[in-house]
């Protein structure tokens, strides 16, 4: 059912003009699944100047017109979305239960924009006077760029193509070129539901190649990105010429606190869970545990205990719960980790080594008396690794939970209102969670704080920075 995938522009389907490809690789077992076209910078100008012919009709599109056909691809993406969740398996290695609740969280967010697309409306004001009235009326921006990360090959473009399809631009869309047929059964969803040809584009090739040429480009007049911190700083760089507007979703460092009055139980059942869902390759994800030495024991025999239970494989398989890294970059990347941690001290009370003999895994790991020097304490893991500290006194634990350049998410449980409240005023991270782990919804923003990002996806706010509020005064 895998079949290649090849670039979309203006509509249709085609090769890369200098016909180059790359595989696509089954990180369960390392074998190719297909192949994905690569575009050229001839191919990139075509995109760019298809984005602007569909731009203007896109525009001048209404809000109900763009709502019906954003609703009609979610109808679409709802039917098919078993074999999308297959598809993403195979190429992320997610397990099939995950990726189906990826797909339900698609279907969600294109429908939430399909009905804010019919909320969109200017604003009439009567200055003191009476020699004049305004207005404020919103417009799209225009061209615009969307480039998304491997880790949720559905959920990432949808959360870009949603706001600025419901705002009335055009994107043009660079997905990951290791999962890149997820993406592209998206953007069939909206050509089958009747979306122009012209307004949304599908490109691939080498990242820094096509964002360099896109971003370059005088039409396009926004950029979206998911990804890791020193990539979002190089893109901030490259759109300043242009001024382009930019929103970031880039990498974290997540605390995770478990106070003194902690439900230790509910803590334990929540983080774990959390944890290890995708591998840990999860940006929001908890990646540093400090929790109160009244609760270390218990939580640290939980946690070892969650690991082991994990049912390590191939994500098609039902049984599997714990699928493989993405590719062997990770896997490297687990190993240099965790290899840091234990000479600096830290106890590999489980895990701690690669799975198998064949395809990306890495054991769900467990780290203890890790020292607030190790590169896991300081460095986004980005996979099932679990540091553990203790601390005693909230008061010390708050200044390493905010010390690094990060502030995407954090994580805390405690018991009284009172620690509650001061949590939520102290952690500095743009998603705060406190006796939860809820993850990013449609309808409501989030954006990182400090190296973490720029702007908000989701909710009015991420359609809003899709559009330019154009403020007209007219003599009376």
């Amino acid at each position: 059912m895998y079949k290649d995938t090849l670039l979309f522009i203006n509509g249709t389907w085609r090769e890369g003009r200098d016909g180059k490809s790359e595989n696509v690789l089954n990180p369960a077992n390392g074998q190719v699944l297909g192949t994905v076209a690569n575009a050229s910078h001839s191919d990139l100008d075509d995109a760019i100047a298809s984005a602007q012919a569909g731009f203007q009709v896109w525009r001048k599109t209404s809000g109900e017109d763009r709502a019906a056909i954003l609703h009609k691809t979610a109808a679409l993406i709802a039917e098919r979305s078993n074999e999308i969740a297959t598809l993403m398996t195979l190429e992320q290695g997610k397990p099939l239960a995950e990726a189906k609740g990826e797909m339900e969280r698609v279907v969600e967010t294109f429908t939430y924009n399909a009905e804010a697309a019919t909320k969109i409306a200017g604003q009439n004001y009567d200055p003191p006077g009476g020699a004049f009235r305004q207005s404020v009326r919103p417009e799209p921006l225009g061209v615009t760029v969307g480039l998304t990360a491997w880790n949720f090959p559905a959920i990432l473009p949808a959360r870009k193509l949603g706001p600025a399809l419901a705002a009335g631009c055009s994107m043009i869309l660079k997905a990951s070129e290791e999962t890149p047929r997820t993406a592209a059964e998206l953007v069939q969803a909206l050509h089958d539901a009747g979306l122009p040809p012209g307004v949304v584009n599908l490109v691939f090739g080498t990242p820094s190649e096509v964002s360099s040429t896109l971003l370059a480009a005088d039409p396009v007049r926004k950029v979206s990105f998911t990804g890791s911190v020193p990539v979002g700083k190089l893109l901030a760089g490259l759109a300043a010429p242009g001024l382009k507007r930019l929103t970031l979703e880039l990498g974290g460092h997540a605390p995770a606190i478990v106070c003194e009055d902690a439900d230790i139980e509910a803590a334990t059942a929540a983080l774990t869970g959390f944890k290890f869902r995708n591998a840990g390759q999860v940006c929001i994800a908890p990646s540093r545990f400090y929790v109160h030495e009244r609760h270390y024991d218990a939580f640290v025999d939980a946690f070892v205990s969650a690991a082991n239970s994990q049912t390590i494989g191939d994500g098609m398989d039902p049984a599997t719960s714990f699928g493989p890294m993405a590719n062997e970059r990770r896997v490297e990347a687990m190993e240099q980790l965790t290899e840091d941690a234990r000479a600096k001290g830290a106890k590999v009370l489980t895990g701690g080594k690669r799975h198998g003999n064949q395809g990306y895994f890495w054991e769900p790991t467990v780290l203890t008396d890790v020292p607030d020097d190790a590169r896991v304490m300081n460095e986004e893991p980005f996979g099932p690794i679990a540091p553990i500290a203790r601390f005693s006194e909230l008061d010390e634990v708050i200044p390493k939970a905010n010390g690094l350049p990060f502030g995407l998410a954090a994580y805390a449980f405690a018991g009284s209102s009172d620690t509650v409240s001061y949590l939520a005023d102290h952690l500095e991270a743009g998603g705060v969670a406190i006796n939860a782990v809820t993850p990013m919804r449609a309808d409501t923003p989030f954006g990182g704080m400090k190296d973490s990002g720029i702007g908000y996806e989701g909710g009015m706010e991420a359609i809003e920075s899709y559009m330019h509020k154009k403020l007209v005064s007219t003599g009376l």
